[in-house]
C-alpha cells in the first residue's frame, strides 16, 4: 500500500470532531509512509486531510475538474495537481491512483464516490479496501440502509459489499494493512479480478 484515496465534505459539517478526525487520518497516512490522493480541494475537510499530509511530511495527490478549481479553492501547496475536464475522468484517476479507499463525513458527493467504489467491489471490479470512519455514528444511517437492503434480499448472499468500519482515525491504518495483507493471502480473488477486467 503506497496511496490511499480519502473521500470526504468540502465543508466541515457541524461536530467539531469531523475535522479532528480528518487531521488526524492525514497525520497518520504521512507518518506510514502513505501518499493521499483526493479531490484537490482547499476546503472543508478536503483541505484539512490534505493540510494534515503536508504538515506531516507527506505526499500529496489532488484531482480536480477543472469547472471546480475556483468553487473548491485548488490547493497549490501540494506536490502534484491533476486538472481534468470531468468527473468521471476525475473518479477514474482517484481509483487508478489508489491502493485503498478511506470515507469520512461528508454530503452527496462523498456518499456517491463511497457507494460507487462498494459497487465495483461487489461486481468484482477490485479487490482495493474501503473503509468507513464512523466518527461520532456519522456513517450509521448509511449502516442501517445496508443491512436493511441485505434484510429485504437486495443485498444477497455472496454479493455482500465488502468494506471495513473504524470508530477512531488510529485504526485507519492498520484496518487497510490488514485488510491488504489478508488479500495477499488470498491471491485467488485477485486473479478473479485480473480475469474479468
Amino acid at each position: 500500500m503506497r496511496h490511499v484515496c480519502v473521500y470526504c465534505g468540502s465543508g466541515f459539517g457541524t461536530d467539531p470532531a469531523f475535522k479532528a478526525a480528518a487531521q488526524a487520518v492525514g497525520t497518520a497516512l504521512a507518518e506510514a509512509g502513505l501518499g493521499l490522493v483526493y479531490g484537490g480541494g482547499n476546503v472543508g475537510l478536503m483541505g484539512t486531510v490534505a493540510h494534515a499530509v503536508l504538515s506531516a511530511g507527506g505526499h500529496v495527490t489532488g484531482i480536480i475538474p477543472d469547472f471546480l478549481k475556483a468553487r473548491e479553492h485548488m490547493l497549490d501547496d501540494i506536490q502534484e495537481t491533476v486538472v481534468v475536464g470531468d468527473m468521471h475522468t476525475r473518479k477514474k484517476l482517484m481509483f487508478d491512483r489508489a491502493d485503498a479507499f478511506v470515507a469520512l463525513p461528508g454530503g452527496i458527493g462523498t456518499l456517491e464516490e463511497l457507494v460507487e467504489q462498494l459497487t465495483w467491489a461487489q461486481l468484482g471490479r477490485h479487490t482495493k479496501p474501503i473503509l468507513l470512519l464512523d466518527t461520532n455514528g456519522f456513517w450509521q444511517p448509511l449502516l442501517g440502509l445496508l443491512d436493511h437492503m441485505r434484510g429485504t434480499g437486495f443485498i444477497r448472499e455472496g454479493l455482500d459489499p465488502t468494506y471495513l468500519v473504524a470508530s477512531h482515525p488510529g485504526e485507519v491504518v492498520g484496518m487497510l494493512r490488514e485488510a491488504l495483507d489478508r488479500r495477499v493471502e488470498r491471491p485467488e480473488a485477485e486473479a478473479l479480478v485480473k480475469e474479468r477486467l
